[in-house]
């Protein structure tokens, strides 16, 4: 039994993660070997870039398979449909939050798991400081946030649960 904390995360991120596990362990790694083993049938391993290069970006592949195998083992699947179910209008993992600033401009936050956020698409962590303040929040509350500019206020004007399509988890290779 592990005792590491549960790594939160949708559908999509959890889909996305056992297809770059799979492709890793059934594509990558084997087409890695093979060169790597016909980098070695060449001779001196010592002055063989191929070989020497080859090796490295196996132990890359193992380190990232490794990585994803423990994120997928510890994964608590969260579906955003399912979750609003049981939110009783409160902000949780999976909540898309409209927020109105001070200057009275319209945001939409989604919140999601650390390894599927995306500032620029408005997908934030619910680790990240907008996220943590959002969390257990109501439409009409006021979500404090301390950002190295000074502190921002956001009221919430709406949350919803829908599913979240599109997340593009970040791959090493």
């Amino acid at each position: 039994m592990t005792t590491e904390a549960p790594i939160y995360m949708t559908p999509c991120c959890a889909e996305q993660m056992r297809a770059e596990l799979k492709d890793l362990l059934y594509v990558k790694r084997p087409d890695t070997v093979r060169r790597v083993a016909d980098a070695a049938a060449e001779g001196d391993r010592s002055e063989n870039a191929e070989y020497i290069y080859g090796k490295r970006h196996l132990r890359k592949i193992d380190s990232r398979i490794h990585f994803l195998t423990k994120r997928i083992e510890n994964a608590v699947i969260v579906d955003p449909v399912e979750q609003g179910k049981t939110a009783s209008g409160r902000v949780l993992f999976g909540a898309t939050v409209t927020v109105m600033n001070d200057e009275g401009d319209e945001k939409d936050y989604c919140i999601v798991g650390a390894d599927e956020y995306n500032g620029s698409k408005g997908l934030i962590s619910w680790k990240s400081p907008i996220g943590k303040a959002l969390m257990q929040k109501e439409v009409g509350d006021i979500a404090t946030v301390k950002t190295p500019s000074g502190t921002k206020e956001f009221e919430i004007v709406a949350i919803e649960y829908k599913p979240i399509n599109g997340i593009q988890i970040t791959s090493h290779f």
